[in-house]
């Protein structure tokens, strides 16, 4: 059953027992009725940087070179959290293989990772502009103007309902509204497009929690009239639904302050200015990149490797602490990789803080400040109303992901919609990339 467009929905944590529960999936189980699913063993780590830029080159982080939401630059003594970029993405990408195929394939990208300068045919993406006390929320688009007319109709994207405190729904339904004009008006070939609300309350109030199954039901219904519009614009009979997930949540409640450990040690070195330490990156004799369930530890002297390795390991809240071995036997060997890699366990999660006292926190510990902080901060999902401020408490968090996949709880979800699919019951991420490429070059018989 050829279609003429397949659109991507990337739903997060979407996992298979969620596909089993009538009452917080009715409509994505209507389309599996007439569709295929199949359960997808995520990449280490599974985190969005990582997975994403997988499903765009189906290959591992040690090949592609994304090994986790941050980019260290080693020769500049810098981290970049959340580059938005594709130029970090090592290979060929997923959409420039389609064109190869067929020139006349189009490909639509709203607001998956990596999407500015990007060599797909049509992009939403945000882009806000920091003046010196306020920000401009804008997008990036192309063609150029494409932004500024979807925002005359919808209003402007809300980076605040993007991320941070007041981050919801409101944001993947404009998102969705987005991408039915986009494939109403440019008719791409492949539409990749990133729904993020099922993220917030799974990490703000952890994975089995009230709120965050309701936000299940949430993006369920939002699905559901993604496909009421398709039939009322004419255009479900032409469009395939992939329904593409990222990593599944563990609950979590041990915060581990892994760089307070080592500025304890003495590997961390600060420069306290005006009464705050800043992170002095050139001098640090080791400093872990923060994210999530994983943190890269880049130790400057060979020599100290050894001791940073048995420390870590000593340390409640650590499960593993690979060196070279671990890293090649879980692909992700490559030189943006830590010289070791921490490993939380299942209860726990990174902070990235490295100030022993919060009193020399840096300004931008207390704002959403996602570029600036060299590691993950989850606790921009919350607010202090008196002070308006991020407060410094990650013991709020309750749910946390990226670490390796070990068994069926680790698996997500992959439903694509259409009787004509022989999926195999489960796949690798790497190969979902491989799927996606076939199925936007119409192809003829079934996957196997």
């Amino acid at each position: 059953m050829s279609k003429k467009h397949v659109v991507v929905l990337d739903i997060i944590s979407l996992t298979p027992a969620m596909l089993h529960d009538t009452e917080l999936t009715p409509n994505i189980q209507n389309i599996l009725k007439d569709g295929s699913h199949a359960k997808v063993k995520p990449v280490f780590p599974a985190v969005t940087g990582s997975m994403q830029a997988t499903y765009i080159t189906g290959k591992p982080p040690g090949e592609h070179g994304i090994v986790c939401n941050g980019i260290p630059d080693q020769a500049y003594k810098d981290i970049t959290m959340w580059n938005q970029t594709m130029v970090p993405i090592q290979g060929e990408k997923l959409w420039e293989k389609l064109k190869k195929e067929d020139p006349e394939a189009t490909t639509a990208i709203l607001f998956w990772q990596f999407s500015k300068l990007s060599t797909a045919d049509y992009v939403v993406t945000p882009a806000p502009i920091h003046l010196e006390n306020h920000m401009i929320l804008w997008c990036d688009s192309k063609p150029r103007d494409l932004y500024g007319r979807l925002r005359e109709k919808y209003g402007e994207f809300d980076l605040g309902a993007f991320w941070g405190p007041l981050a919801s729904l409101k944001s993947s339904e404009w998102i969705a509204q987005a991408a039915l004009d986009v494939l109403d008006e440019y008719r791409p070939r492949l539409s990749l497009v990133y729904l993020p609300n099922m993220d917030y309350d799974a990490q703000r109030f952890g994975p089995d929690s009230t709120r965050a199954r309701q936000s299940v039901k949430d993006i369920d219904t939002l699905i559901g009239r993604f496909v009421q519009e398709l039939e009322r614009r004419g255009l479900k009979d032409d469009t395939r639904l992939v329904l593409l997930s990222e990593y599944a949540f563990k609950n979590v409640q041990r915060p581990v302050y892994i760089n307070r450990l080592l500025n304890e040690k003495g590997y961390i070195a600060v420069k306290r200015v005006k009464g705050m330490d800043f992170l002095d990156l050139e001098m640090c004799r080791a400093f872990a990149m923060a994210d999530h369930q994983l943190a890269h530890i880049y130790v400057n002297d060979t020599a100290d490797v050894a001791a940073v390795q048995q420390l870590l390991r000593d340390t409640p809240g650590i499960a593993e602490v690979w060196g070279e071995a671990e890293k090649r036997a879980h692909q992700i060997d490559h030189e943006r990789a830590g010289d070791l890699i921490a490993i939380a366990e299942p209860d726990s999660w990174f902070v990235y803080y490295w100030w022993w006292d919060d009193k020399y926190a840096p300004e931008f510990a207390y704002t959403v400040d996602i570029h600036r902080k060299p590691g993950y901060d989850p606790v921009e999902l919350f607010v202090d109303p008196k002070t308006r401020n991020i407060p410094l408490e990650p013991e709020r968090i309750g749910g946390s992901h990226g670490l390796p996949p070990r068994g069926e709880e680790d698996m997500v979800s992959l439903v694509v919609s259409g009787k004509d699919l022989d999926l195999p019951e489960e796949l690798k991420a790497t190969e979902v990339h491989d799927l996606l490429l076939e199925l936007a070059k119409q192809p003829k018989g079934a996957y196997k």
